[in-house]
């Protein structure tokens, strides 16, 4: 299949990371349900997503294709980015979307430290220097808020786990997101058939929660596109557009406090952020 072109590839990006830093919007008017029931529906219909688009495609043959370890790390990483999932959720319901994004922040330098710790990759001064801006960024919110900005601290740590899994699969986005969702399929749907009862919710709310697999994957599939059609530095430097997003939506809409105290330790994550970037950019030139 031939690669898009780079406008097409620029407005998927677009589209990718609109509809994630949109993501709070969705998730709000599904605060009154328990996060884990829409954790459940969540995965359940992403998988349907899913499955529907590769069917369409005539693409369910990738999925006869995978090895033995293939389905078993699919199994690990699906595990995983369920996790973060229902945190995610929980943080909206919880008015906590300003820490949600922090935690989308810290997920790059998060990926950096698994490389070290994990990998035994080596890191130059300017990326020890971002590592360390963002370990002080921490430090003061949680000195300032008297506790462990655990939220986007686990959000940041199961994505980049995430990706440290995916980065040893070679297996494209969606096919690996159809493999993942269908490992966890039966425990959701045992989840949504015991959590969810049918005269428990109004039709607007199971259209929303049925809707959350469509606005899970179609992400994910722009995503996947766009990164077959521009440059990885350059779809890089976009990813932080769903974040500002998000903060956005926490400070202006739903009035969620950000003080001057709080600005300082983003002020910090994002100076980081922009020598890690600035260095990779580098790198690549």
């Amino acid at each position: 299949m031939p690669a898009p072109s780079r406008q097409t590839a620029i407005l998927a990006a677009v589209g990718a990371f609109g509809i994630w830093g949109l993501f709070p919007v969705y998730w709000k008017a599904l605060a009154h349900v328990p996060a884990l029931e829409v954790a459940a529906h969540r995965l359940f219909w992403s998988f349907v997503a899913v499955f529907a688009f590769l069917l369409i495609r005539g693409q369910l043959r990738n999925l006869r294709q995978l090895n033995q370890r293939q389905w078993a790390l699919l199994c690990l990483s699906g595990g995983v980015i369920a996790s973060n999932w229902g945190i995610y959720v929980w943080a909206v319901a919880q008015e906590r979307v300003v820490e949600a994004s922090l935690g989308y922040f810290i997920s790059p330098l998060m990926s950096v430290a698994l490389g070290v710790v994990v990998l035994g990759e080596r890191l130059d001064r300017v990326r020890w220097m971002a590592v360390g801006l963002a370990a002080a960024g921490v430090l003061w919110l949680t000195v300032r808020a008297g506790g462990l900005p655990w939220i986007a601290l686990c959000l940041a740590s199961s994505f980049a786990l995430y990706g440290l899994v995916r980065k040893h699969l070679d297996v494209d986005a969606v096919t690996g997101l159809a493999a993942e969702t269908c490992l966890w399929a039966v425990p959701a749907a045992i989840a949504v058939a015991t959590l969810s009862l049918p005269a428990q919710h109004p039709p607007v709310d199971w259209w929303l929660l049925a809707g959350g697999g469509a606005i899970t994957a179609l992400p994910l599939a722009l995503y996947a596109l766009a990164a077959r059609g521009m440059p990885l530095a350059s779809l890089g430097l976009m990813q932080y557009f769903a974040p500002t997003c998000q903060l956005l939506l926490g400070v202006l809409l739903y009035q969620e406090p950000f003080d001057a105290a709080r600005l300082a330790g983003f002020a910090c994550i994002w100076a980081a952020l922009a020598l890690h970037l600035a260095q990779g950019w580098r790198s690549t030139r």
